[in-house]
């Protein structure tokens, strides 16, 4: 069965639209990415989360960004968790764990996951000085929103520390790179039966 979502979201401050493919028709690692947010530097970061992932992956968000990008950011989070669950279905034969440490130049991030079912985020990444990226302005800050949003609304697990790092985008793009890269290997069908011994996740 094709593992893919296609979820909108609708609300006062945003409209976001996303579709989701784990399994691209070319197989693992050839999906397509498009996004569009607004917001320049939060699009750089989920064509990195698309296009390490491997998935298929469409994202576009209209928000309140003159307000700031919060909401745009949070419900893009929300939904493309919503999807990822979606797409998942009962999870049956898929890999569910996964782990790794991902460099980019001085920055070096560990992320760990577990399609768990159970919610759970521990981020530890440190920015020093904050300024905004791209224009509009990306607050570095709402990337630890993001993906409690994301990961809060798929049921995942999910750890993100930072080794060593300087430069805020190079962080933050390691990080998209690492949670990617993490959920290409756990989504992975290896097996029959849901990988667990209460029979679900």
């Amino acid at each position: 069965m094709r593992r893919r979502a296609e979820r909108v979201r609708a609300t006062k401050e945003t409209h976001v639209e996303i579709v989701l493919d784990l399994d691209p028709e070319g197989g693992p690692g050839t999906g397509e990415v498009t996004v569009g947010t607004g917001l320049p530097f939060f699009d750089h970061l989920l064509a990195q989360l698309g296009r390490h992932s491997g998935f298929t992956l469409s994202v576009l968000a209209r928000g309140d960004l003159e307000v700031d990008g919060h909401h745009t950011v949070e419900d893009t989070g929300i939904l493309l968790g919503q999807a990822l669950a979606e797409a998942l279905g009962e999870k049956s034969g898929i890999r569910r764990f996964a782990s790794g440490l991902y460099p980019l130049d001085e920055a070096l991030i560990e992320v760990a996951l577990d399609l768990s079912g159970r919610p759970f985020v521990a981020y530890d990444v440190e920015i020093g000085e904050v300024l905004a990226l791209g224009t509009p302005p990306f607050d570095p800050q709402l990337a630890e929103h993001f993906w409690e949003a994301f990961a809060t609304s798929a049921g995942i697990t999910l750890h993100v520390s930072m080794r060593a790092g300087r430069n805020t985008h190079h962080i933050l793009e390691a990080t998209a790179k690492g949670v990617a890269r993490c959920l290409r290997d756990a989504v992975r069908v290896e097996g029959g039966g849901v990988p667990s011994t209460k029979g679900t996740l």
